[in-house]
């Protein structure tokens, strides 16, 4: 049983990839992140020592710190934070614990430059549908909860890229497009690191409606027809991205924890 004010890797990834994942800062020293500088999904690299940064991360949000393995550095932000009035847990055995249970780690030479305010930014073509929904998903879910997601012209997707250090996707002769069979979100699950069994379940149905393939799973027809609908339904594309967001949600908690649930209308008929 976890320590009070502590939180077990178990509990922890269960909990990242859901609407209300907790802002994870990563304060493990510099000697222990570079030996090593893999991330927990969705953490944020951060210096312990300069607690009012700290502070202003997580004012509006509860916080996980991770250290190396889960003693002062991150007890001692936690205690901080919580005296500063923002709730804070630390991961109980740290960084080590998550890398032990084989838990996802993400490299972050595979992130894009970060802005002035710490937060990727990503372009990709208007009027989203399947990939460009599920993509920026992933990201906010999975790799940067503040991600600025742009939605432009797709002759401009490459020049709004390079004016705003941006990184393009699901476009063409880009790094983070289609390859072969798989599509843009198959892709960022193996760069990231991020596959797992509800994740990779998810992506075959994204792939399916992508692709035109519905036979590669039978929610991929559902998932094309809720995606269609989204983009009849919205003009604004944000829009259409926060609505899609709650779709992607709850096909990942099927995907996680439902897909063996089927259901039936009930019937109080007397058995005969």
């Amino acid at each position: 049983m976890p320590a009070p004010n502590a939180i077990s890797s178990d509990k922890l990834s269960k909990i990242i990839g859901t609407p209300r994942a907790p802002l994870l800062l990563d304060v493990r020293s510099t000697e222990d992140f570079e030996a090593d500088p893999r991330l927990i999904p969705g953490a944020v690299k951060v210096d312990d020592r300069v607690l009012s940064g700290l502070v202003s991360c997580a004012t509006d949000n509860a916080a996980i710190v991770i250290c190396q393995a889960g003693h002062k550095l991150s007890q001692g932000a936690a205690a901080w934070l919580r005296a500063e009035g923002c709730p804070a847990e630390y991961l109980e055995g740290g960084f080590e614990a998550w890398k032990g249970s084989d838990l996802p780690l993400i490299r972050p030479d595979k992130l894009p430059p970060r802005d002035a305010q710490g937060r990727t930014v990503w372009v990709t073509r208007s009027r989203p549908k399947i990939d460009r929904i599920a993509c920026p998903w992933l990201i906010r879910r999975f790799v940067d909860p503040h991600a600025v997601i742009l939605f432009v012209a797709p002759a401009e997707v490459i020049g709004v890229a390079e004016r705003y250090n941006a990184a393009p996707f699901d476009i063409e002769d880009v790094f983070w497009s289609h390859r072969g069979e798989l599509c843009t979100f198959d892709v960022m699950l193996a760069e990231f690191g991020l596959s797992t069994p509800a994740l990779d379940r998810l992506a075959t149905m994204v792939r399916g409606a992508d692709t035109a393939r519905l036979d590669l799973a039978p929610e991929a027809a559902g998932l094309l027809a809720a995606s269609l609908g989204l983009s009849r339904m919205y003009s604004d594309d944000l829009e259409q991205l926060d609505a899609g967001v709650l779709l992607y949600d709850a096909f990942y908690r099927w995907a996680r924890d439902a897909s063996d649930e089927a259901h039936n209308w009930p019937t109080n008929k007397p058995k005969v």
